[in-house]
């Protein structure tokens, strides 16, 4: 989840391979992790505390349209057993977006799962958006990601994730490997929203299935939690209708928005994306997505 590549650089390297004679417990692994506090003052968001460690860290470009970071894996990718992290703390009245450069890719695992884990807190009036690029992953990878979030009532989160299998554009296909991802929301300390999706084993036998994805190697899910997200329910459907190319299911229930998407190119999921997270943003997305 912390890119640190454009997609055109994506596709000109290749996967580091594992030796099949080194020992997997005696590698060293990339372990790193962000912490970032935003807080309101005078009307204006800023960064009350940033922590970084080991290969995750966190930029906070100039924005006309509040306080952005933009998180970065200067590991160069995930494989066989990296850990990252991050925990963001928003607090009242404040507004933090965070997002990645690019596409952060998890390589193939000749065992160990790589772990990715993220924490959200947003405090009374307070707004999250956590909007990263894609997750690419190649062959044989083996992810097992978690976010958990705690929202006060008029809080507002926005999440969006998206998992591309493979890097399409060259042809590739992930044949087996492991993605395990869960979600947990709560609300006043009530959970509001729990999602589990894990696709292991003969990954492009299970994505061809007509109940799974039909033949599509990108998906994503966009989870808008906020006191106004149910009236954003017929706007966002009509952006979608614009995007054929993307199938997609949107509903809206108990202050929350849930937008599904599956695609065969990742070119069109991203324009879908690029079309229906200002409405829920409100704002632009950060200036990092146009890259």
């Amino acid at each position: 989840m912390y890119a640190s590549a454009s997609p055109s650089e994506v596709l000109e390297r290749e996967p580091p391979q594992p030796s099949q004679s080194e020992d997997a417990s005696r590698r060293q692994r990339a372990d790193g992790s962000i912490v970032v506090r935003a807080e309101a003052s005078r009307g204006v968001s800023r960064a009350a505390r940033v922590a970084e460690s080991g290969a995750a860290r966190l930029r906070l470009p100039r924005s006309e349209h509040g306080l952005d970071g933009v998180m970065l894996n200067v590991a160069g990718g995930l494989a066989c057993g990296d850990r990252m992290r991050v925990a963001a703390d928003v607090g009242p009245g404040a507004a933090l977006t965070l997002s990645t450069p690019g596409a952060e890719r998890v390589y193939r695992s000749d065992g160990p799962v790589t772990e990715v884990s993220t924490r959200l807190a947003i405090e009374p009036g307070g707004a999250l958006a956590w909007v990263p690029q894609e997750t690419i992953l190649f062959d044989h990878a083996r992810l097992a990601r978690r976010l958990d979030a705690d929202i006060a009532r008029d809080g507002r989160l926005t999440v969006y994730e998206a998992v591309m299998f493979g890097r399409t554009a060259r042809g590739e296909t992930v044949e087996s490997g492991q993605f395990d991802d869960c979600w947990r929301v709560r609300r006043d300390n009530k959970l509001v929203f729990a999602d589990r999706l894990r696709i292991a084993g003969a990954v492009r036998e299970l994505m061809a299935k007509r109940t799974v994805a039909a033949g599509a190697t990108t998906l994503a899910t966009l989870l808008h939690v906020a006191p106004d997200a149910e009236a954003l329910l017929d706007p966002v459907r009509a952006a979608l209708e614009g995007h054929p190319a993307v199938e997609s299911g949107v509903s809206a229930w108990n202050g929350m928005l849930v937008v599904r998407f599956l695609a065969a190119r990742t070119e069109a999921l991203r324009d879908a994306s690029r079309s229906v997270l200002p409405l829920l943003l409100g704002r632009p997305l950060p200036r990092v997505w146009s890259c």
